[in-house]
């Protein structure tokens, strides 16, 4: 069975929202400031060596419109080769692959996505699929490359509404700017005293 890893570029105070896509977002590219060789090279390890991505729509179309025409390099031509399993209610329209839809009911498509074989899942970029996924037990595993900042506005991690999840701390390393990469393991429902 494969592996479903959510990775996320976030601020402190949880926006993941990184382009003016919508909502007039004002603080388009905010992470670059913060990017140095040594987080590329933990992000890049973090989506190993080859894997396949489970995209929400609004990703895709974002997506599609920059990784196909993105000059060569690893995490570019990772991305362009993997695999695109789309969250749609449009796959006639997709067109950046290659790739398949996920069907119309998410959690069972997900769930059939990763009982295929193949290389594991990287979700990243969207709060919708993202609280969907672990509301349902599907993320095996989450990453968030925290960045030291606070936005105050933008699309948040989770979508409002999200039910309270645990989550363990697997792991975390430190770039040289300040970005810290934290690994958390879904630890269920939340608990209280």
């Amino acid at each position: 069975m494969r592996k479903l890893k959510v990775i996320e570029h976030i601020s402190l105070d949880g926006v993941i929202q990184h382009s003016a896509d919508e909502n007039d977002f004002p603080y388009s590219g905010w992470n670059m400031p913060y990017r140095t060789p040594a987080g590329r090279e933990a992000i890049m390890a973090a989506h190993t060596e080859s894997f396949d991505l489970l995209l929400g729509r609004r990703t895709y179309d974002i997506w599609s419109d920059y990784w196909p025409e993105a000059p060569s390099d690893p995490l570019a031509d990772r991305l362009k080769a993997a695999k695109k399993f789309v969250v749609t209610h449009r796959p006639e329209s997709l067109k950046w692959g290659p790739f398949e839809g996920v069907g119309p009911d998410i959690v069972e498509g997900v769930r059939r996505v990763k009982a295929q074989d193949g290389p594991d899942l990287v979700l990243s970029g969207s709060s919708t699929l993202t609280s969907t996924l672990l509301e349902n037990g599907l993320a095996d595993e989450v990453l968030l490359a925290v960045y030291p900042i606070l936005l105050g506005t933008g699309k948040r991690f989770f979508a409002a509404g999200t039910p309270a999840r645990s989550l363990e701390l697997a792991g975390t390393t430190t770039t040289p700017s300040g970005v810290l990469l934290n690994t958390y393991k879904p630890a269920g429902p939340l608990k209280t005293t």
